[in-house]
């Protein structure tokens, strides 16, 4: 309040005087005023039920082999910017590194409150369209990655009776690039949950069984996911619909070559500059998808 009261009294003053230096300031603190209304606006929508949990973010390279797989690699790091601007806290938990260049798969627990309600809109298939740094030719490349979002649920809410003899556990060495960081034990764990094809694999804990425990949690949480979507379609939201990763079924283009430009293809937002976004500044559509509410869903 204090400071609306302040830029009120410069506007009163800018009337009496032609100061060019005062109306630079007043414009500044508008735009930051106008910033932050716009954060504490996307901050009230966020109070559907699982809004305030942690999120399981998790990243596929779709068609465009090492193409896709390096562009797999961009969005995780677009991603862990993101949270370092937002102080939420950055678990790793599996690297499927590609032959060449990037991930074939990865994931990673944001921890922080309202991680999951920022982030829920990112689901779906990203594409990127660029001159291609593996084509010597410098030909313009098409590449696809999804992203899953998950909502990792507190212990005390999940009630699943996980069996035994449901579980399809595999034991495999750690992958990684190479060097002294490289876990040279067999202690990467790959579960598969046979009743429902569910896979989680963890390999970023210092034993097996730690990666076990951390990949049960994991399971536990898609398990109840998967629970409160038959129990309720009014949360059917939390996981979204399945598409392929190509051609069509993208929910935003991060466009390189011949312009620059992101744009959602459901809430029509669009920004040019093209480094910032993949460098974590993804507000702008964060805002503009939870502020389209629930038929984006």
């Amino acid at each position: 309040m204090e400071k609306i009261n302040n830029n009120q009294d410069m506007l009163n003053e800018l009337k009496d005087t032609n100061d060019i230096e005062l109306q630079g300031l007043i414009e500044s603190e508008l735009n930051s005023d106008s910033e932050e209304l716009s954060n504490l606006e996307t901050k009230l929508l966020l109070s559907d039920k699982y809004d305030k949990l942690d999120a399981l973010i998790e990243i596929h390279a779709g068609a465009g082999g090492t193409e896709a797989m390096d562009w797999a690699s961009m969005l995780a790091r677009m991603y862990k910017r993101y949270a370092e601007r937002h102080s939420f806290k950055l678990e790793p938990i599996d690297e499927q590194f590609g032959e060449e260049a990037g991930y074939k798969s990865v994931s990673f627990i944001l921890h922080g409150m309202y991680a999951y309600g920022y982030l829920k809109g990112e689901k779906g298939v990203h594409r990127l369209i660029r001159i291609s740094p593996f084509d010597a030719n410098k030909r313009r490349h098409t590449s696809f990655a999804s992203v899953e979002v998950t909502p990792l649920f507190l212990s005390d809410d999940i009630d699943i009776d996980i069996k035994e003899e449901d579980l399809k556990i595999d034991i495999y060495r750690s992958s990684g690039h190479g060097g002294q960081g490289v876990n040279t034990t067999d202690s990467a764990v790959r579960i598969t949950h046979l009743p429902t094809k569910i896979v989680v694999t963890c390999q970023n804990e210092r034993s097996q069984i730690q990666n076990r425990a951390k990949a049960l949690e994991v399971l536990k949480s898609k398990l109840y996911q998967l629970e409160v979507q038959k129990r309720s379609d009014a949360v059917n939201q939390v996981k979204g619909e399945q598409k392929d990763i190509n051609f069509g079924s993208q929910i935003r283009s991060y466009i390189m070559c011949p312009y620059t430009m992101v744009k959602d293809h459901r809430t029509n937002e669009e920004v040019t500059n093209v480094d910032d976004v993949l460098d974590g500044d993804i507000d702008p559509f964060i805002n503009a998808y939870l502020k389209g509410g629930k038929k984006w869903n």
